[in-house]
């Protein structure tokens, strides 16, 4: 077996590859993203390259994300012949996605389309959000999912709404409230314990009795029957009982109140992680309908550039290339608007099943891409800020407060418990001849031999604690570097979306220049494409831009434990 590593002062990726059955197994643990993807690409490089007719397999069951990037390898890998094995609803979408695209790609009459970066993040969820097919009508009014009428009515949502929406509808959010709700009861359960019971009890019962059995074997009078009965033994009345003095259960007890502490950092959690990946969508969204914004102002251009083509080529000053030229730009630019619709089309319909709502109701979006300048927060503070406000870093110590408790009840099960127990009974041969007798009880129960059962249930709970305490550990560093890469990444981003709105302006003055060249003869049109393209990509890199600042500004969010208290207002 062979390890590839590629990693920080954090662990982010780890390459492994070994044989197994006749087969070879790339194994990546960690995030598929930046830096480390062509770490990826290398290793797998190095092993196709080595063994080129060898059926691999690329294991991405332990990887926690996956970017455009990372998305665009696993495609080339899986073209080159490479099996994508996946599990988990994120990992398992991506791989289908995949999967489809190449059978697409592979069918009679499928067209290349260039590469270009998609829009649509995470749209894998769309697995995990599989629910009950009702839907909900903005403002609390249900939509009937039921065979029936569509809905006509165009629903505008701005991003509050949505992640309004999808704390309300989203079944993830759903189940995770349920899940905090049943730790609530298993606490219940463990407090009951500690209390009181009491219950009635009612018989009737008709007995007989050997007499000999009860004396050895012999009457105990000469001239006595061997048995006696029947007779009929009826006898009503409550029994009770409680623990006066048992650690176990009071440890036990306070080890489910920490369980309900982490159930509901946990459910907090979810709810973080929903609204991020609504915000993300929704972005996404709205990036894909800035690119159909900005291919239609394009194709306009290309319509306008070619008309005067056209006119040139007409009145005798331009020539027949010129206007070709042209013509082949305008119909270039109709084709990317048409794959920018189709893309802004598949990102509203991932939002809609996000949002859990009517697969057939038609949403638009009532926010657009802009630009919020906001102070660079400093790094350390917002470290501390996010280990003191982080859901999991929550849970997680709650879940090391509830092992704490379990290894004390355990060692506390060696000491001796006192219960006290009763009873009132009517008793009697029938109904009407009974009379009132009673039983009270005090009993104290100390273990002396349980064949090491309570030595293994400590160092069970002891090495539970430990494996939370590695788990901390982890989680410390995982949140310390969430926060230093959103931060690097909003920085970043801020100052691409000041280089882009300078380049859309220069590229502007640019194809105004090269128009007035062409048209004055000066040069061919040669100049007028080449400016235009540079619009083009301009524009292109000023939506990335835009969408990378928004898209930085939620990851810092949710890496500070402020993505709820931000977003959903």
């Amino acid at each position: 077996m062979h390890l590839h590593t590629a990693s920080t002062a954090a662990f982010m990726l780890r390459i492994t590859t070994e044989k197994k059955r006749g087969k070879t197994f790339l194994t990546v643990e960690g995030r598929l993203a930046g830096p480390w993807v062509a770490a990826l690409e290398q290793c797998w490089r190095e092993l196709h390259a080595a063994s080129p007719r060898e059926k691999f397999h690329v294991n991405l069951c332990a990887v926690s994300f996956i970017d455009a990037a990372g998305k665009a390898l696993l495609m080339e890998i899986h073209r080159q012949g490479g099996q994508l094995v996946a599990e988990g609803c994120l990992n398992q979408a991506i791989v289908h996605e995949i999967v489809a695209r190449e059978k697409q790609d592979a069918s009679p009459g499928a067209k290349e389309r260039p590469k270009r970066s998609h829009i649509i993040f995470y749209t894998a969820l769309l697995s995990l959000v599989l629910g009950p097919t009702v839907a909900h009508a903005q403002g609390g009014n249900k939509q009937s999912t039921l065979p029936g009428k569509a809905p006509t009515e165009v629903l505008r949502l701005t991003l509050d709404q949505a992640v309004g929406l999808a704390l309300k509808q989203n079944p993830t959010v759903q189940i995770a409230i349920l899940q905090a709700a049943q730790s609530e009861q298993d606490r219940n359960i463990r407090r009951a314990d500690l209390l009181p019971q009491a219950n009635a009890k009612v018989s009737d019962e008709a007995q007989k009795v050997n007499l000999q059995a009860q004396f050895g074997g012999q009457t105990p009078f000469p001239g006595f029957p061997k048995s006696l009965g029947p007779y009929q033994v009826f006898s009503a009345g409550p029994r009770f009982g409680t623990p006066v003095f048992d650690l176990t259960l009071w440890r036990r007890y306070q080890a489910a109140r920490n369980t309900v502490s982490s159930s509901k950092a946990t459910s907090l959690s979810t709810r973080e992680q929903v609204i991020l990946l609504v915000v993300s969508q929704y972005i996404g969204t709205l990036r894909a309908v800035a690119n159909v914004q900005a291919s239609e102002s394009r194709v306009s251009l290309a319509q306008a550039l070619y008309d005067q083509a056209a006119d040139l080529q007409k009145e005798g000053v331009g020539t027949g290339i010129d206007t070709l030229r042209a013509n082949v730009e305008l119909q270039n630019e109709k084709q990317r608007l048409i794959e920018a619709e189709t893309d802004r089309q598949t990102s509203l319909f991932a939002l809609i099943r996000l949002l859990n709502l009517d697969p057939r109701q038609a949403i638009e979006l009532g926010d657009s891409l802009s630009f919020f300048d906001t102070p660079q927060p400093e790094v350390q503070p917002s470290i501390e800020l996010a280990l003191a406000e982080r859901q999991e870093w929550k849970a997680l110590e709650s879940e090391i407060k509830a092992a704490e408790y379990q290894k004390k009840a355990s060692q506390d099960s060696r000491l001796p418990s006192l219960r006290f127990d009763g009873d009132f009974t009517y008793l009697g041969t029938s109904g009407n001849t009974t009379l009132p007798t009673y039983t009270y009880q005090a009993s104290v129960n100390m273990p002396l031999f349980t064949g090491g059962r309570i030595h293994a249930e400590i160092v069970r709970a002891d090495l539970e604690i430990k494996k939370l305490g590695q788990q901390k550990d982890d989680l410390r560093n995982q949140i310390a570097l969430d926060v230093k890469t959103a931060l690097l990444n909003l920085q970043s981003a801020r100052n691409e979306v000041q280089v882009a709105n300078l380049g859309v302006q220069l590229s502007k003055e640019e194809v105004d220049q090269a128009r007035d060249r062409f048209k004055a003869g000066v040069a061919n049109n040669i100049e007028v494409i080449q400016a235009q393209d540079s619009l083009a990509r301009a524009h292109d890199n000023q939506i990335a831009a835009l969408y990378r600042f928004n898209q930085a500004r939620a990851d810092l969010a949710r890496s500070i434990g402020q993505m709820e208290k931000v977003y959903a207002k």
